[in-house]
């Protein structure tokens, strides 16, 4: 692309912007090299969650998705859904910063006024200890069974799914579709209702009917099995962290300290950068520390600067009242 002409390109140069015809499939980050589509390497997940508010009568919901999908193709650490049991659009975001950006670029390209609910902290659930759950499944003329080991693993891992039962026991065909009903959906902790995360959940085994078993009668096993260990095992409830830097003038540290601590946040002190500038690194849970930067400007007139980018997940450090809200 050449400002307003297309010139055609034997070859792409760093630097250089290209239009590319065939894929239909390409999202924000792919790499194309040889006529082959290498998916990105790098996954975001959003922290914080809100909810859509527009006029119904100027767009209908099916629109709105149909707008939110195409910004989502374009910007990877945009998740929208519309959540069935509330019939309500929600966007899930890096950061609040980016909500005014997609009410912005909504109102600007779509011609869309918008406006967005309380920004919630998107928690997820894992377990302490090693259990066993078992899901049974038979009314007339349908049967399965499935026991799974779940195992708690160390933060960051996410989800593990494997196999280990004889083909005695239960066929291998049907061994692979348990696999797939644990990779097909999002299991959900029972704690807060919040995405399971960092566990290992291994078949141990499994049993099936000659006559009466259906490939979906081992989805309802599994999704009970799921559910039947977790209900039996100490659950934990996750929250993000921010890794953050705070840069500010001298005089203003001890007040900076006294608000990590309040925040639950864990500090160092480095070296100071610059004269009268001190720089203060760290770790502090989201939900204290979302707002922080509106503190930091006021309390350093401006000079102050704090950047923030997300550590992962870590306990909740205030799990009892989070729990008390749900």
């Amino acid at each position: 692309c050449h400002g307003e002409k297309l010139i055609p390109a034997s070859k792409a140069v760093c630097g250089g912007l290209y239009a590319v015809t065939g894929p239909g499939e390409l999202v924000c980050g792919d790499e194309i090299e040889k006529g082959r589509v290498t998916k990105s390497p790098y996954e975001f997940y959003p922290m914080l969650s809100a909810g859509l508010e527009f006029d119904r009568s100027k767009c209908s919901d099916k629109t709105m998705m149909g707008y939110l999908n195409i910004l989502q193709a374009e910007e990877p650490m945009l998740m929208a859904l519309r959540e069935e049991s509330t019939q309500q659009i929600t966007v899930r975001v890096m950061g609040e910063i980016q909500l005014e950006v997609l009410k912005f670029v909504l109102k600007q390209r779509f011609n869309i006024d918008v406006d967005f609910g309380e920004c919630k902290i998107l928690y997820l659930e894992t377990i302490k200890n090693p259990v066993v759950g078992r899901g049974h499944f038979e009314p007339l003329r349908h049967y399965a069974e499935v026991h799974l080991l779940l195992e708690p693993l160390p933060r960051g891992s996410g989800l593990v799914f494997a196999a280990d039962c004889s083909e005695e026991q239960l066929d291998k065909n049907w061994q692979r579709l348990v696999l797939t009903h644990l990779y097909e959906k999002e299991h959900l902790g029972v704690l807060t209702g919040s995405v399971i995360t960092d566990m290992k959940i291994t078949l141990k085994a499994g049993r099936a009917h000659q006559k009466h078993t259906e490939g979906g009668d081992f989805r309802q096993a599994t999704y009970r099995a799921v559910r039947q260990g977790l209900m039996q095992a100490e659950s934990v409830l996750l929250e993000p962290y921010y890794e953050f830097r705070l840069e500010i003038p001298e005089t203003a540290v001890g007040r900076a300290m006294t608000d990590i601590e309040r925040m639950c946040g864990t500090f160092a002190l480095q070296q100071t950068h610059e004269a009268g500038m001190a720089v203060i690194t760290g770790e502090a849970p989201v939900s204290t520390m979302k707002d922080y930067y509106k503190e930091v400007v006021a309390y350093s007139k401006g000079t102050g600067r704090l950047f923030c980018n997300l550590k992962g997940y870590e306990v909740c450090h205030n799990q009892n009242e989070v729990l008390k809200t749900c």
